[in-house]
């Protein structure tokens, strides 16, 4: 499953459209079944407060390479974009976070107190940003003095497992198509130089790109150069986009009997008796790889027929379409079956973050997906991976700043909007 503005699209027809009741109905009771009890000092807040100026922009941070096609998207390009929302106080703080919701959604936050969304025995913001909650989760743990993680219960690891998802096509990239093989070991060391050891790779080059024998050899091909270069404890994860079917998905592992794959992203269009299928076949061969699915889905609901029957082993609701909310309530439905959750991140480097407060929250937190960029404008202080795991800063809120000085030279606002 993927989304169009995500790791590369599958057709728009097999996606579902949202349906904003079923979805708060089911994160509504979800997240009522993990949520604590009313935080102690909750009677101490806070309530002079008020929201008195929002600034939208948007933040285009560098990818260390130019990263190819999938199955389904051509060059995915060299940077990532998030829309983002400055939210200020009259006291002097300030909430940052990526946010999609509109500029009229935004604009009603203003003269608000923060905290009024805050509902805390909940682990939920309720105002009209929708899932956009990231920017108000920000201000609120800032207020409170906080860590998002802590306010939403801190029943994860310390250490988050996290995978350099960037190792697209690079062999259909003109300028390494002589040399193929020596590029993907070259992305491997970039990948490892900041601190990754453990990376997602693309297949599937058949279903568009390449004649589909042709396409499946050399995903084949490309696996084994990348695991002889990286050895063997780097852990290594596919992902077809959907370029697969069942059987090639069944071939595929069946050729290369000790790569060793920890999961098998989107190999085909999920359907739960063919993700069974796919998960018996892997326990006949005495495989451990996982398997995971979901990142397109718009709504929580059509999860449900794979979770009663067990059919997908990680679930991977994208974090900026649903937003903390959203990603906890998946969390609250698969965990009852033993589901894990592995968030979709894609084209956004603030997402990652936002997906390790998730993983420092949640139990049954698999592994976060990292699209490798860097920000001159953002500074995140404490985000540090290191040997395949990324700490998360004990600072108020995300822990992230603006370098004010770049911030004015180098981002022009999308909207500046003050209370009168």
């Amino acid at each position: 499953m993927n989304s169009g503005n995500s790791g590369g699209s599958h057709p728009s027809s097999t996606r579902r459209v949202m349906d904003r009741r079923g979805f708060l109905a089911v994160g509504g009771a979800a997240l009522a079944a993990l949520a604590p009890q009313k935080c102690c000092w909750a009677g101490d807040l806070p309530r002079d407060v008020k929201i008195t100026r929002i600034v939208g922009f948007d933040l285009v941070s560098r990818r260390p390479k130019l990263v190819g096609n999938n199955s389904r998207l051509g060059i995915h390009g060299d940077h990532t974009t998030d829309r983002m929302v400055r939210l200020f106080t009259n006291a002097g703080i300030e909430g940052l976070g990526h946010c999609r919701a509109p500029q009229e959604a935004v604009a009603a936050l203003l003269g608000r107190n923060p905290l009024d969304s805050f509902a805390d025995a909940e682990l939920a913001i309720r105002s009209p940003l929708g899932a956009a909650t990231m920017p108000l989760w920000d201000l609120v743990g800032k207020v409170l003095g906080k860590p998002v993680y802590q306010l939403l219960g801190a029943k994860g690891s310390e250490r988050i497992p996290v995978y350099d998802g960037s190792i697209y096509f690079a062999d259909l990239l003109p300028e390494h198509a002589a040399r193929w093989q020596d590029r993907f070991k070259e992305e491997i060391d970039i990948g490892l130089a900041r601190g990754h050891r453990a990376f997602k790779i693309k297949v599937g080059r058949g279903a568009k790109w390449m004649p589909a024998e042709e396409g499946f050899q050399r995903d084949k091909e490309v696996l084994q150069v990348i695991r002889g270069h990286a050895g063997p404890e780097v852990r290594l994860g596919i992902d077809a986009n959907n370029g697969y079917d069942l059987e090639r998905t069944k071939r595929l592992f069946t050729d290369l009997p000790d790569i060793n794959l920890k999961f098998a992203e989107e190999m085909f269009p999920e359907q739960v008796d063919q993700c069974l299928e796919l998960k018996a076949f892997f326990a006949n061969q005495k495989l451990e790889t996982l398997v995971a699915d979901g990142e397109t889905q718009d709504n929580l609901d059509v999860f449900k027929p794979f979770i009663e029957a067990r059919a997908i082993d990680v679930y991977q609701a994208d974090m900026n379409r649903f937003g903390i909310e959203g990603i906890l309530a998946e969390a609250a439905m698969v965990r009852p079956q033993g589901g894990l959750v592995g968030p979709h991140n894609w084209g956004s480097l603030v997402g990652y973050y936002t997906i390790l407060h998730v993983g420092r929250a949640i139990s049954n937190f698999y592994i976060a997906e990292n699209d490798p960029a860097d920000s001159d404008v953002l500074l995140a202080d404490g985000y540090v991976i290191k040997e395949g795991h990324a700490t998360v800063p004990e600072a108020p809120g995300f822990g992230l700043r603006i370098d004010e000085a770049k911030f004015a030279a180098e981002i022009k606002p999308r909207f500046d909007l003050r209370s009168e």
